[in-house]
């Protein structure tokens, strides 16, 4: 550790020769360490959205999450980042300064260098379209789905994370986003429900039953979720200090009260299932997200039991209102980026207060922006889909769907017995 430690400083010392006063070692080694966390979600949200597909379309699923690296990745890299946070913009999106890594090596933003913090908030960029492939799966075009998200990372994302967090008219109003409740969890779901009424169905829902093919994958994804979730919550704060440390308590918290309580409503109905436990603890760390680094201990075990209840609750909605929501984007990460967002207007106490100390405002706030996201991210969403369609097409056909898109996308399989 010390080694690297001497290493990194030496880097630091070359690439920001004159600005290294302004650039804290510790700060920057921690956004380092917390951007490769985040990264290390990928995988986990591949393994376990895998786990709940049927065998036949194992490796559609997994590309899903991978393809979005690269391509949103490099996207984000050399254009995606100034259009959310390049100083010269305006109150609606961010401006040219850092297009084609221009002028970013040398900045330097707070205590850490620039391109460290677009690499951090590049691994944001990349997750919030992996989430809302789980909404589509086992029906959608690969091809439709990469040119989606190369668009809409673009169109929907960059500008929604500048209002957030990029000085945009959002973040002038005061809304507190910690950790991408609002940009992450709220947008994507937003976007999943768009593509889900543009796409349909899959063949057979709800009368058909979609049963998951290893659940053991799914369990190994929390796993591996929960652990990146630590850099994803922690590492917002930017810094080694006190809000990344309440960060870090609150994000186990959250999702321990989440698969806590999920368990338990499973429990009044039946047993307690392995999927169950899994999605209780995504549900809680999704709905802690907003809040992690704004409330107390105390109020995030508030936060992510309730998270629990309120996602198991909205799951179920899917059958009623009739909408596949294949592995529950909306129902989990909708719902608990909303309550998250609701919950840092009533409980937040650090940084700045809610509702519960004095604030009503506050609460006003984080609704007005949750309808200005949606109605944004609505009407961008369903003019990309309906421009993909006519390019490419969404679907896949109903033979394609029935042989599974292993074969049909991508002409190999999973399981070779």
């Amino acid at each position: 550790m010390i080694k690297l430690f001497a290493m990194f400083a030496l880097l630091t010392g070359s690439a920001f020769a004159g600005e290294s006063g302004a650039v804290d070692k510790a700060d920057t080694l921690w956004v380092l360490i917390s951007s490769t966390f985040v990264l290390f979600m990928l995988p986990g949200l591949a393994v376990f959205y895998t786990g709940m597909v049927s065998a036949k379309n194992t490796l559609s699923t997994m590309l899903y999450s991978f393809v979005s690296i690269f391509v949103v990745g490099l996207i984000w890299i050399f254009a995606g980042h100034s259009l959310a946070f390049a100083p010269d913009g305006n109150a609606f999106i961010g401006g040219t300064l850092y297009l084609g890594l221009s002028n970013v090596m040398t900045a330097v933003r707070g205590t850490i260098p620039e391109p460290v913090f677009a690499m951090f908030q590049g691994m944001f960029a990349i997750i919030t379209c992996a989430l809302l492939s789980g909404s589509i799966v086992e029906r959608v075009k690969f091809s439709a789905f990469v040119m989606f998200i190369a668009v809409w990372s673009i169109v929907v994302y960059a500008p929604v994370a500048h209002w957030v967090w990029g000085g945009g008219f959002l973040g002038t109003f005061g809304v507190l986003d910690f950790a991408g409740g609002i940009v992450v969890h709220f947008t994507s779901a937003v976007a999943a429900l768009v593509f889900i009424i543009v796409l349909g169905n899959r063949d057979g829902f709800p009368k058909h039953q979609f049963l998951p093919h290893n659940l053991m994958l799914t369990v190994f994804g929390t796993g591996l979720l929960w652990f990146g979730w630590f850099g994803f919550n922690a590492g917002s704060a930017l810094a080694v200090n006190g809000v990344a440390y309440l960060a870090f308590v609150n994000t186990f918290i959250a999702g321990c009260g989440g698969g806590l309580s999920w368990s338990l409503m499973e429990y009044r109905h039946g047993k307690t299932t392995a999927l169950g436990i899994s999605s209780g603890i995504v549900a809680g760390l999704a709905s802690v997200t907003n809040a992690a680094g704004y409330v107390s201990p105390v109020f995030a075990l508030v936060i992510g039991l309730a998270g629990g209840v309120l996602c198991y609750l909205a799951v179920f909605l899917k059958f009623r209102l009739k909408y596949d929501d294949s592995l529950d984007v909306i129902g989990i990460h909708g719902v608990g980026g909303v309550w998250g967002a609701v919950a840092t207007g009533l409980f937040a106490s650090v940084g700045g207060t809610g509702l519960f100390y004095g604030n009503p405002k506050q609460l006003l706030v984080q609704l007005g922006s949750l309808g200005a996201v949606l109605v944004y991210t609505v009407a961008l969403t369903y003019i990309i889909l309906k421009l993909v369609d006519k390019a490419v097409g969404l679907r896949v056909t109903r033979e394609d769907e029935t042989l599974g898109l292993d074969r049909s996308q991508h002409g190999e399989t999973a399981y070779n017995s």
